[in-house]
Order: C-alpha cells, then sequence, then structure tokens
C-alpha cells in the first residue's frame, strides 16, 4: 500500500501497479495500437500510390505519430487513465494526490513513452519501473502520475453474533459517545474471533474490554450477564444506531447469516460463556412467609481512642462487575 497525502490532509491507501500487470497492460495496447497501424497504413498506401515518395513518406509518418502517440494520449485523458490494456488488467493512471489526470499529464506520459516504449523497446521503461519504489516510469515521474490497482482483492469480513433475544433493548440509554474508535474495533474483532479462542483466554479478553467498556460509558456493570453477552448486546445497539441514522427509525441490521452459530454455545442452555434466564413458575397462592430477620447486622461505630492517630480513610475500590474464571 502507497500512504498518499492530498491537499485536504487525507491519507489515501493506494496499491501501486508493479512491472508484470504494468507491463502486460502495455502489450495489450500495443497490440490494438500496431493493428490499428498496420490497417490505416495499407489504406493510405492504396490511397497516396499515385503522390511522390516524399510525400507518402510524410503520410506515414504522420500515420505513425497520430496512432502511437495521439490516439494514446487521447484515450487516456477521455477515459480518465484506463487504457484498452489498463482496463483489462484492472489499472488505473492517477495524480500523484490520487485524483484524475488531464491532458497534460497524459502528453507528458506520451511524450515519454515514444523514448522508453517505442525507441528503447521499453528497456528503459523497464530499468525505472524496478528501481523506483512505487513501480513509475520516467513519464510517471515527469508527469506527476501513478499507476495503481483498481481492482483490489477485498478482506473476508466475520460478522458479528447476535446478542442473546433476553438483551434486546435492554441498553437503549446507554452513552456511547465517548467509547473510542479503538476499542470498538478491539470488540468486533474479539467478538468475530471468539470460537477460535481458548475459552480461558476468551472470557478473559471478554472481562477486560467489558471493564474498559463500562469505564467509558460511566454506567455501572449490569448485574447477571456475562461479559460476552454485554459485548454483544452493546454493540448490537451501537449498530442499530447508526442504522437509524442511516435509514430513519425502524430499520434493524443484519448482524449474522441465516444458520449460523450465534455463540459458541447454545444461549438456550447452560454452558461456558452462555447464560440463559430459566422462566419463572406459575404463580401459587401461598401462605404468607415469616418476616426474616436481617441476614447482617449493622456493624458498631469504632470508639475513638484517647491519644491515638486517627486512620487515613482508604477510598472504595470500584467493582466492575465482570471477573474471568480462575
Amino acid at each position: 500500500m502507497s500512504d498518499l497525502v492530498t491537499g485536504d490532509a487525507v491519507v489515501l491507501g493506494l496499491r501501486p501497479a508493479r512491472l508484470p500487470s504494468r507491463g502486460l497492460a502495455i502489450v495489450l495496447d500495443l497490440i490494438v495500437y500496431v493493428t490499428g497501424y498496420v490497417l490505416l497504413s495499407v489504406g493510405l498506401a492504396l490511397a497516396t500510390s499515385s503522390l511522390d515518395d516524399a510525400a507518402q513518406a510524410a503520410v506515414g509518418v504522420a500515420s505513425f505519430l497520430l496512432l502511437m502517440v495521439g490516439v494514446p494520449i487521447a484515450v487516456e485523458t477521455l477515459s480518465h487513465g484506463r487504457s484498452l490494456g489498463k482496463l483489462a488488467c484492472g489499472l488505473r493512471v492517477v495524480r500523484d494526490d490520487g485524483g484524475p489526470i488531464r491532458f497534460r499529464h497524459a502528453l507528458v506520459r506520451g511524450a515519454m513513452g515514444v523514448v522508453e516504449l517505442l525507441l528503447t523497446f521499453g528497456t528503459v521503461a523497464c530499468i525505472a519501473s524496478l528501481v523506483s519504489a512505487r513501480g513509475r516510469r520516467l513519464g510517471d515521474v515527469f508527469g506527476g502520475t501513478l499507476v495503481v490497482r483498481e481492482r483490489v482483492p477485498g478482506a473476508r469480513v466475520m460478522p458479528v453474533p447476535p446478542p442473546p433475544p433476553w438483551l434486546a433493548g435492554r441498553f437503549t440509554g446507554l452513552d456511547l459517545s465517548a467509547v473510542p474508535d479503538g476499542l470498538w474495533l478491539a470488540i468486533r474483532q474479539y467478538l468475530t474471533r471468539m470460537n477460535q479462542l481458548d475459552p480461558q483466554v476468551g472470557a478473559s479478553m471478554a472481562a477486560r474490554l467489558a471493564d474498559d467498556l463500562v469505564a467509558r460509558t460511566g454506567a455501572p456493570p449490569p448485574v447477571g450477564v456475562p461479559a460476552a453477552a454485554f459485548l454483544m448486546a452493546v454493540v448490537h445497539e451501537r449498530q442499530s444506531r447508526d442504522a437509524a441514522r442511516a435509514f430513519g427509525p425502524g430499520v434493524a441490521p443484519a448482524y449474522a447469516p441465516p444458520g449460523a452459530p450465534a455463540t459458541p454455545a447454545a444461549w438456550g442452555q447452560p454452558g461456558p460463556g452462555a447464560y440463559a434466564p430459566q422462566a419463572a413458575p406459575p404463580a401459587t397462592p401461598q401462605a404468607p412467609a415469616p418476616a426474616l430477620a436481617p441476614a447482617h447486622e449493622p456493624a458498631p461505630a469504632p470508639v475513638p481512642v484517647p491519644g491515638a492517630m486517627p486512620e487515613p480513610p482508604v477510598p472504595p475500590r470500584p467493582a466492575t462487575g465482570f471477573a474471568p474464571p480462575a
């Protein structure tokens, strides 16, 4: 990847084209141009057979410059850097700042191409492309252009597992404005790969990420909710808000394809990292239970001892609510 910085201080990640793909695109272009030049030369030879040798030579030179220099310049200008060979190989000529080229860029490239490609049979262009860090030939250097790849294989994006149904809508009032993008990325990477982790390592990572998320949101940790389920529910809430802002309220994003496993174990079954509340039994009339005494009696206040130094207050340690298994 090549980090190009535009005038607005925007970093563009472009993939420069290397010598093999550029050479194949040039060969395809030359086949088309040479075929057209041969057909045009035969037609002009038949049309100018009555002229003298000097006139025929002038017509031949003009047709050569038109087909081998003028046509490539016009094609790159009108197609914004995509000739037939570059279109077949998935390449494009762009400016150094990532913008589309104009006539002057194509003119410099075409003029230097006569020396680099035609007169030296591509030797100078190959050497310059091998020496350059971004695979540029002399026409690109003088013209301020760069040949980049347009068709880049996309990375496979794993879907985030959906949260358990009993957590739907539980975190609608959670403030997520202070959560940084780096933490969101770490949570997403964990959720998409938690099935591949060791259970102990995965539980520890989930607890640490949940603690960081609780510290950023400022809300107390939920009671009785596993760390992995809490992360899924919060990511689900964030994606729901993004979908509502983009497409309007009532639009729910898709999180996993049909038939994909939601969690390492089914949420309806007890297991490591999964929790499902049991349904309450039907209510039956019972006698009122007797009042029970409080389990813990309040501790008596300490009696100050005359002449003793008071102990400094110990700040309470905040409880996170997420603890990895021992």
